[in-house]
């Protein structure tokens, strides 16, 4: 999690009001109702055990607080354990944790400790915010665009095309793109095309990765990305509905999605 800083968890509580309103204005669906239509679940009795780690770059401030309140407002109970690291683990689970929540610098898990299942972070993120992209009301076609194929563009990516949408993809890296037009069937997307995109997935850590040529006017531009790839000028101009933040709908993905089937 070495993106994320003590600001960027600043008012989530406020941050999740504007995304919930903006969601539920373009999609029908607040985060907690996308949670549910994606995954077909609903918290039970989940009890969720978040585990502080101190390796590498160390606890980031705020940040199981931070995951705390997420679960707690998604209908889960939780809590944090006293300890760090192994003796946390231990903690956890002597306590009855369903669900183990923790993070370092290169991955951050929860794992359902009952059914098995596993999900990571950038996993759980590209999924949901693809999958609030794809669910715009007033988009003008199938074809959706995806900005960045690492770990959470390409899983995004993935699930887009298991959705049955047209798939168009860019990002810098060649050998990213390559794998994701031979693994996915996706298309290359060339700004000489000219194509515009009612929906968009951006998902890379650049400001500015969305042009004017890309975008359709009133389009939905939906970005777990740190800084926003959308320019504010843009964003005015084109009247660009906006779905951003740095952790809550990312971890509520990744909740929904290890809890069991209804």
């Amino acid at each position: 999690m070495a993106l994320l800083t003590p600001e960027d968890l600043e008012n989530l509580s406020m941050q999740l009001e504007e995304n919930d309103e903006i969601a539920r204005r373009v999609t029908g669906l607040d985060i907690r109702g996308i949670c549910e239509a994606l995954y077909g679940t609903k918290p039970g009795s989940e009890k969720v055990g978040i585990i502080p780690i101190t390796a590498g770059n160390g606890v980031i401030g705020n940040f199981t607080s931070s995951l705390l309140f997420i679960a707690q407002y998604f209908g889960f109970e939780g809590f944090i354990t006293e300890h760090p690291d192994v003796t946390g683990y231990y903690e956890a689970v002597s306590q009855g944790a369903d669900i183990i929540m923790m993070a370092d610098d290169h991955i951050f898990t929860a794992h359902n400790l009952r059914n098995e299942k596993i999900v990571s972070n950038h996993v759980a993120t590209g999924v949901i915010y693809a999958d609030i992209a794809s669910r715009f009301r007033e988009a003008s076609s199938k074809d959706i665009l995806v900005i960045g194929l690492g770990r959470v563009g390409y899983a995004g990516a993935c699930h887009l095309v298991n959705k049955g949408f047209n798939v168009y993809a860019c990002d810098p890296n060649k050998e990213f793109l390559q794998k994701a037009v031979d693994e996915l069937n996706i298309k290359p997307y060339c700004s000489d095309d000219r194509k515009k995109f009612s929906m968009v997935f951006e998902a890379t850590p650049n400001a500015d990765t969305i042009s004017e040529g890309m975008i359709e006017e009133r389009c939905l531009v939906s970005t777990p990305g740190i800084p926003c790839g959308l320019p504010p000028e843009v964003g005015k101009k084109y009247r660009v509905d906006l779905v951003m933040e740095p952790l809550v709908i990312g971890v509520a993905s990744m909740l929904y999605s290890v809890i069991q089937n209804q």
